[in-house]
């Protein structure tokens, strides 16, 4: 029969298996992290969180200071070969929208632009909703912002009311489209606005 081991030294034996050995001043125990002796892993854990939080937060502010979208020389000059280039470039329109309301003719890039989202949409519901807003804000005479139309496309508009489509205003768009063409975009060319966003590019390039 195998000896029985006394309550002493069970009892020693037991505090030598759970006690841990002595440790340096200063330095962590293994498998731990600085702020927690827990020794489990939910520490480290905590601590890739956080780093991966930081390195997301870094990420999207990079993200957000290049929001800022800056038209490249090549694009300034291109939008003076073409107006309809400039149309399509969200740049270009903000700079000629720029210029316009220096003019006081803001109003006939905003309801071009009214009228090119029209035509994109294909939700009858949308559509007349869409099609009555811009009667209201830029075809109406009691309109602030009404554009300069001829009364032959504004009886058109006015019949087309009863039942609006997204092509209601097509003619509309093309009638204001010409007039900035054929007035606005040339002074647009020659103004400081334009010349000034023109210099700026060129010493950017330069600089680089």
């Amino acid at each position: 029969m195998p000896r029985s081991v006394s309550g002493v030294e069970m009892r020693k034996r037991q505090a030598a298996h759970i006690e841990a050995p002595a440790q340096a001043p200063g330095q962590p125990r293994p498998n731990t992290c600085c702020l927690c002796w827990c020794g489990c892993c939910k520490c480290l854990w905590n601590e890739d969180r956080i780093e991966r939080s930081e390195r997301q937060t870094c990420k999207m502010d990079s993200i957000e200071a290049g929001d800022e979208q800056h038209p490249s020389l090549d694009e300034v000059l291109s939008w003076a070969r073409s107006f309809e280039l400039m149309l399509r470039s969200l740049e270009g329109r903000e700079v000629f929208r720029e210029f316009l309301r220096s003019e006081y003719s803001e109003d006939n890039l905003l309801f071009w632009l009214a009228c090119d989202e029209l035509r994109k949409e294909t939700n009858p519901a949308v559509v007349d909703e869409k099609a009555r807003i811009i009667y209201e804000d830029y075809v109406s005479i009691l309109s602030p912002k009404e554009v300069s139309l001829d009364s032959r496309v504004r009886e058109g508009i006015n019949q087309s009311l009863s039942e609006p489509n997204n092509l209601m205003y097509e003619e509309a768009q093309l009638q204001i489209y010409t007039l900035m063409h054929r007035d606005s975009f040339p002074r647009f060319l020659n103004s400081s606005v334009y010349r000034d966003l023109l210099a700026n590019r060129r010493r950017t390039c330069l600089d680089t």
